[in-house]
């Protein structure tokens, strides 16, 4: 049961927030920039009003989800540290002598509340329309990018997870107290999950036991962690698996297991609009989706700002659209530009005969145009050349496989708006607006190293989208008090 209006707590030690949360204290100013009741009226229909027992406020356990993604913590220490930080109090809205939630109503919060919400859009929304009114928003320009989150069950198994975190807490504990180490449990060596579990209970136990101290802060933290990831291992057991996490790929040789989160923010770093998607999704088709929802929350668009895979042929007709158009500085993959090979590969070309030469100076005797003219990919002229000569040639080497039927020389036909884009690149103009691009990387960096935004906190896609958007509404609001 909800409460129909929220109550105001009265208490005689109120006054203490006065003297110990200073007005420059980030959750003072928080609570004074932002008008928490919308998470109310958006979560009201989630309650009954006149059955079961008295809930918490919504809104108390939406900030106490906001203050895990600020300080990095989890559920149990963000409840514990709510029971004595005064800030952690008044920014929920607690009495000073007020008790706290037990950590489990959180996991309840996010799977009943929070379930079937466009949370993204809704908290995006909220943080761009305080910025437009603050007055933070004056650009019309919108960089994107995609930044990698890791599964929570890679890149280790539940045996790896467990020995990482096992070590953890054997560190912290060395740090505060090192002649205890005679007293823990010898370590487990093989690959058996069921006698790792046995080793982390009893270190567990053990370390619990010992009151002075598990209740030193760093051990503490160290210890609630370990307790996590042993219950959920524990859940999934053998398995330990994200079904909804993809291999993706940061660079030709380097991947990862996880999500993408597609990210669009204003030139002055608020984030207008983001997409969560499984690793493997390409950063490209999903530029559409970031403009139309960074114009939906209130930004205006006149100008995109992506590296190159943001400049294929769909989003370069996207951006020529006379309706919903705008300017787009992404440069051509150098495969579009420059073709497949390296300078010192690449045949010349004879404009008198309209054929390409070959490094030993033979011309191609035949072309032809291939591909499907359905504008998905580019077409390519096919050059062909007399087997014969290549069969003798001193170059032959690298260059014509020894019992081929043909040798061919393939360029890509370029359309008429990757022609444009190409001279479009040649300009100041353009050159002077790309270089902005680096404000992104350097959120995207945020996003992970201020918000633990690195690893996922849960599994499945609908827990990653939650995530990133209680992380995304934080760094938006943070940004905004910067720059007020």
């Amino acid at each position: 049961m909800l409460s129909q209006e929220q109550e105001l707590i009265l208490s005689e030690y109120s006054g203490l927030y006065d003297i110990v949360v200073p007005q420059d204290n980030l959750l003072r100013r928080i609570n004074t920039l932002v008008d928490f009741s919308f998470v109310y009226q958006e979560l009201v229909d989630k309650y009954c009003s006149d059955n079961g027992r008295m809930a918490e406020s919504p809104i108390r356990m939406f900030k106490y989800l906001l203050l895990k993604v600020i300080y990095d913590i989890s559920d149990v220490d963000v409840v514990e540290r709510s029971r004595y930080d005064m800030s952690f109090k008044y920014f929920l809205g607690m009495a000073p002598e007020e008790d706290v939630i037990n950590p489990s109503s959180l996991c309840k919060f996010r799977k009943l509340r929070l379930k079937d919400m466009d949370l993204m859009n809704l908290l995006i929304k909220k943080t761009v329309d305080i910025a437009i009114d603050k007055g933070v928003i004056k650009s019309r320009t919108i960089i994107v990018d995609a930044t990698h989150t890791a599964s929570r069950s890679n890149p280790y198994s539940p045996v790896e997870i467990l020995r990482l975190r096992s070590k953890q807490l054997r560190k912290v504990i060395y740090d505060a107290d090192e002649s205890i180490k005679d007293s823990l449990p010898k370590k487990n060596e093989d690959e058996d999950l069921v006698h790792e579990l046995d080793y982390t209970k009893e270190l567990l136990d053990i370390v619990s036991d010992q009151a002075s101290l598990a209740e030193i802060p760093a051990v503490k933290q160290r210890l609630n962690l370990l307790r996590e990831t042993l219950a959920d291992i524990e859940d999934h057991y053998t398995t330990s698996k994200d079904e909804d996490a993809r291999v993706g790929h940061k660079s030709e040789d380097s991947s990862f297991f996880g999500y993408k989160t597609h990210i669009a923010m204003s030139d002055e770093r608020i984030i207008t609009a983001a997409v969560i998607t499984s690793g493997e999704k390409g950063d490209g088709p999903q530029l559409e989706s970031l403009v139309e929802q960074s114009r939906s929350n209130g930004m205006e668009v006149d100008t995109v700002i992506g590296d190159t895979a943001y400049s294929g042929i769909e989003n370069l007709r996207l951006a020529e659209d006379e309706k919903n158009g705008f300017e787009l500085i992404s440069k051509l993959h150098p495969v579009i530009s420059n073709g497949f090979r390296k300078e010192e590969d690449k045949f010349d070309f004879n404009k008198d005969a309209g054929m390409f030469v070959c490094p030993a100076g033979h011309m191609a005797i035949r072309k032809a145009r291939q591909g499907k003219k359905d504008g998905r990919c580019n077409q390519v002229w096919t050059y062909y050349f007399d087997t014969e000569k290549c069969k003798t040639c001193s170059r032959r080497e690298g260059c014509y496989k020894d019992g081929a039927k043909v040798k061919t020389y393939s360029v890509s036909i370029r359309t008429e708006e990757q022609n444009r884009l190409m001279e479009f690149q040649k300009t100041p103009e353009f050159t002077l607006k790309a270089r902005e691009r680096y404000k992104i990387e350097a959120k995207n960096a945020e996003l992970k190293h201020v918000f633990g935004y690195d690893r996922a906190e849960s599994y499945g896609l609908y827990s990653m989208q939650m995530q990133g958007a209680i992380t995304i509404f934080a760094a938006n609001i943070k940004r905004i008090l910067k720059l007020i």
